[in-house]
């Protein structure tokens, strides 16, 4: 499925006007089933639909671990089911589109708060990785129109994904871990957009202890990264970063 659209468009520059070909990012919804019973319907970016709704699960709480899975099956990259070992009920509510990905039907208590304060991360590196990430964007050079997120460790940048939800971005990334079951407690996890305090939950739901965003964050989601021992790294552009709680994990050499 074609992610990326081209169509005719009208260019009104400095008085004039002129034609020209453009790109837009596909927004499709995607439909996940749990336990034969639809549980959300997504806006987002149709690729990587499989770790999107493997994310979501997650983050909202109907998994837990990959053995909670008794089987998945994917009808078209739109429609996913998914059956889990232990049913797992919930409030249906049809009329509902889940368009940001947010705290969703859910009901979770505040994560535990993130340990690993011995690891370390170089501030070289991390301005490494958020370039790298902005660097191989091609669907945002192409359209302007969609969010990137990434997962690294202290090596490397491992994966990352894109989509037109800040949230889905990271969905994917959780989503794609879980899969290969990749360990989350040495990692970083980065972001072209906002650090809203939704982002900074799902990240310390997962004991990620350092986020890392090309852009700024939220007082709330630093008030929560405060009180749940997250690293918190914004505006991280060209050879400069804002350090905002939780320095120990960064190395300045």
């Amino acid at each position: 499925m074609d992610i990326i659209k081209e169509r005719d468009v009208k260019v009104f520059n400095r008085g004039h006007l002129s034609s020209k070909k453009d790109f837009l990012v596909a927004e499709e919804n995607l439909q996940i089933l749990l336990n034969g019973a639809e549980l959300v319907n997504i806006s987002c970016s149709p690729e990587n639909t499989t770790q999107l709704a493997m994310g979501y699960l997650l983050s909202e709480g109907y998994i837990k671990k990959l053995e909670d899975i008794k089987h998945v099956q994917v009808d078209n990259p739109l429609v996913i089911h998914v059956e889990t070992k232990n049913k797992t009920e919930f409030s249906l509510d049809k009329t509902k589109i889940n368009t940001c990905m947010g705290r969703g039907k859910s009901n979770l208590p505040l994560p535990l708060p993130v340990g690993n304060h011995s690891l370390r991360f170089r501030a070289r590196h991390l301005l490494k990785i958020i370039n790298e990430l902005e660097d191989t964007s091609a669907t945002f050079k192409q359209t302007g129109g969609v969010h990137s997120a990434g997962l690294a460790d202290n090596k490397e940048l491992l994966f990352r994904y894109e989509d037109i939800g800040r949230h889905n971005a990271v969905d994917k990334v959780i989503g794609e871990a879980f899969l290969k079951q990749i360990s989350f407690h040495d990692k970083c996890l980065l972001l072209s957009g906002r650090i809203a305090a939704e982002i900074l939950l799902k990240t310390a739901f997962r004991g990620i202890p350092v986020i890392l965003s090309r852009s700024a964050p939220t007082s709330r989601a630093v008030n929560l990264a405060e009180k749940l021992g997250l690293t918190v790294v914004g505006f991280a552009r060209g050879e400069r970063f804002n350090l905002y709680c939780n320095d120990e994990r960064i190395d300045y050499d």
